[in-house]
């Protein structure tokens, strides 16, 4: 038996869960928000109790510590030393990392030059492996990287049209994200079908205030809707997704808007938020569409047919598909969108009941009626569950 940590560090979060290995049962998960910023928060759940103080923390290091102190006081460890493996979530692998790696020297360069293509997570990554390497000295540290499980698409599916020394050169391509989500979305549902996951022909849509739908084809990812940078693809919740370049340029001359104003406009202003200018929750906006609201309905009518197009354009890249899989906030819980995007795939002879559908949520559920040509199904994703394997895969190869 081995304790082992999930940690995924923002710039001023810390999420974390803390499993035994391997019988994968959570002992501890929590969040500290708002670290570097009056009244930090600290929560977590452990041992059926519900534990949440108000605190000034100042910097991840303090929060690693704070985290520590909290694991030994609630007697999830009986010692630090108990700790053996953490994996560490880091969003861009850029092509350096086709799969999880132990950390060294080399990796930490490695990961510390991709932070010009994920400047808002890999520099808070680092940061937050740092402070646990300082605090657990004699633990194992594992990268478990978002975009590695996209290494497997082939060129024409990840080349952009651009001059091809930019790819060269500079790396410009196709990476996706949320590649821990989509890899054990594919894991798991080949477990329910009692197949391998080389036989799995499906498209897996990651839905949340992040979003990404992926075309799986042999287990392995075919093409992702998200791009260079998490920016790209569908409609989000404050994310703009794929657009006409030249809107970029156009508003910057009008406005006066340097890149770096842009990017924020099309990173936080933009997606769900932008055309409700309600926010950027699919809640809000399913509220305000029941009370009519023009632009709430606006909204929904653009993030479905956003997914029906991907979708339906990965169903004629990979010549058709066994089933369709959701997950994320949204994926998971709202039954409404689902629905919706399901009646929009009524072409491909998807086929699912309202009355098989609504009140569904958060829980393992094939959804499809019998008839459908494709399964549709909702499998709740845990990447933190991914991120804990492959560190105790590292650990077990290096004991």
């Amino acid at each position: 038996m081995s304790i082992v940590m999930s940690v995924n560090a923002g710039s001023s979060s810390l999420k974390f869960q803390v499993f035994k290995m391997p019988e994968e049962e959570v002992l501890a998960q929590g969040n500290v928000e708002r670290i570097g910023l009056n009244d930090s928060i600290f929560g977590m759940k452990a041992n059926g109790e519900k534990i949440e103080e108000i605190l000034d923390i100042k910097d991840h290091a303090v929060a690693v510590k704070k985290l520590m102190e909290a694991l030994i006081e609630h007697k999830v460890v009986n010692s630090l030393e108990d700790i053996k493996a953490i994996g560490h979530r880091v969003v861009h692998g850029g092509e350096y990392f086709s799969h999880s790696v132990p950390v060294d020297a080399d990796v930490e360069a490695k990961v510390e030059e991709l932070c010009a293509l994920a400047p808002l997570h890999n520099p808070a990554a680092l940061v937050g492996y740092r402070s646990f390497r300082d605090a657990l000295p004699e633990c194992k540290h594992t990268f478990v990287f978002d975009t590695a499980f996209h290494q497997s698409m082939p060129e024409e599916n990840y080349i952009f049209p651009l001059p091809y020394e930019y790819y060269t050169n500079d790396k410009v391509r196709r990476y996706g994200a949320h590649g821990t989500s989509h890899e054990y979305l594919t894991k798991r549902l080949a477990e329910l079908q009692g197949k391998t996951q080389e036989e799995m022909n499906i498209i897996t849509c990651h839905l949340g205030n992040g979003a990404s739908i992926t075309a799986v084809k042999n287990g392995k990812s075919y093409k992702t809707s998200m791009g260079f940078t998490p920016l790209g693809g569908i409609m989000m919740g404050t994310r703009c997704g794929d657009i006409d370049p030249a809107i970029v340029p156009f508003l910057e001359n009008k406005y006066g808007y340097t890149p770096d104003e842009m990017d924020t406009i099309m990173n936080k202003k933009s997606g769900m938020l932008g055309v409700s200018g309600i926010s950027s929750d699919g809640r809000d906006i399913e509220a305000a569409i029941k009370e009519g609201n023009p632009r709430a309905i606006l909204t929904q009518n653009v993030y479905v047919n956003r997914i029906v197009e991907v979708v339906s354009g990965y169903y004629g890249l990979m010549g058709g598909a066994d089933a369709i899989v959701f997950a994320g906030g949204i994926g998971e819980n709202d039954c409404a969108m689902r629905q919706r995007i399901c009646d929009g795939l009524s072409a491909f002879g998807v086929v699912v009941k309202p009355e098989d559908n609504d009140g569904v949520r958060g829980v393992e559920k094939l959804l499809s009626a019998p008839e459908s040509k494709m399964q549709v199904w909702l499998l709740p994703t845990n990447e933190e569950l991914v991120i804990a394997r492959d560190a105790y895969k590292d650990l077990m190869a290096n004991a």
